[in-house]
């Protein structure tokens, strides 16, 4: 039995710089404190362990450039450094990338990796990208997308360039298209689609989304593109950033995502599995904003995977034959 050692560090005094301007007080501890457990660091910041400015502070509290945050001692155990990823993982990622500047990375996600680790899966995007480059210690994910989802994900290099792209989402002025494969044959032209989300957490720890009065607002735009004989691909706007928007909205029209487990159609599902879907249809397709800073127009877009353009081909086909 390996026994792990522990040590106990003293009272500290860290002045925050611009580096860790508009972070999140829980989140820098989780950091500072490495081989704490969460729990433990919220327990020293609901007893006011943890000051800024010698003042108690809440976890969601953001610190600012010039604020004084003082460590209590924190037993902290001495463990092993991590395991490093496989090297195919990490290029895996690597050739993923299709921008990259001194502020900012955006790749094409594989569909099957979570944007983190955790729930089973020890490694994601971001700490693939940070083994692969441990010289850049300040990568950190601009937004999210779903584990099942490919396409375009933004992570910032830089705080500073994180704490801007966090504007453009929260205002609203990021133009987010998705390509969505739906049940069905779509109908009509452009379709808006506004609805109230609600979020569940069940017990086992799953997220379920439902339609509700009580839920948040969601607005997504249908674009219709290609029809087939049992399915049609779309193009889907969102305006809003709801958690599994597109599917929610999608299954609640009665046309869901092909290859949707959990919102969709078991006996499309399997019409769909018959052509070679073997994932979620859903793809984050192109981003586009005024870049922070320049204020030019920057747009990037993910072309589809070749797993995804195949079942298209054979569904194409089996149009044309019918």
């Amino acid at each position: 039995m390996k026994v792990q050692k522990e040590a106990v560090a003293g009272v500290r005094m860290i002045d925050i710089g611009a580096d860790h301007d508009g972070q999140r007080i829980d989140n820098f501890l989780a950091s500072e404190l490495k081989g704490v457990p969460k729990s433990h660091i919220y327990r020293i910041l609901r007893r006011g362990e943890v000051r800024v400015n010698k003042c108690r502070i809440a976890p969601k509290y953001r610190l600012k450039a010039g604020d004084v945050v003082r460590l209590p001692p924190v037993r902290v155990a001495d463990r092993a450094a991590p395991p490093r990823p496989a090297e195919r993982q990490m290029a895996q990622i690597e050739q993923a990338i299709l921008y990259e500047d001194d502020r900012l990375v955006v790749l094409n996600k594989p569909s099957g990796i979570a944007v983190h680790g955790g729930s089973g899966q020890s490694w994601g995007i971001i700490e693939l990208l940070r083994a692969a480059r441990p010289g850049a210690p300040s990568l950190e994910l601009v937004h999210r997308v779903d584990k099942e989802t490919s396409g375009c994900l933004m992570i910032a290099k830089k705080r500073s360039m994180l704490r801007a792209l966090h504007e453009v989402f929260r205002s609203q002025q990021i133009d987010k298209r998705y390509l969505a494969l739906l049940e069905g044959q779509w109908r009509g032209g452009d379709k808006s689609v506004r609805s109230k989300l609600r979020k569940n957490v069940l017990q086992s720890g799953e997220r379920m989304v439902r339609v509700a009065e009580d839920g948040k607002e969601a607005e997504s735009l249908f674009s219709p593109l290609r029809s087939f004989s049992m399915a049609s691909l779309v193009e889907v706007r969102i305006m809003t950033g709801r958690t599994h928007q597109i599917r929610v909205q999608a299954a609640d029209m009665g046309r869901a995502v092909a290859g949707d487990g959990k919102y969709g159609s078991t006996d499309f599902n399997r019409l769909m599995r018959a052509v070679g879907l073997q994932r979620l249809f859903l793809h984050a397709h192109s981003l586009a904003f005024r870049m922070p800073g320049t204020n030019e127009q920057f747009r990037i877009v993910a072309p589809l995977g070749g797993d995804l353009q195949q079942v298209l081909d054979k569904l194409e086909k089996g149009t044309e034959a019918t």
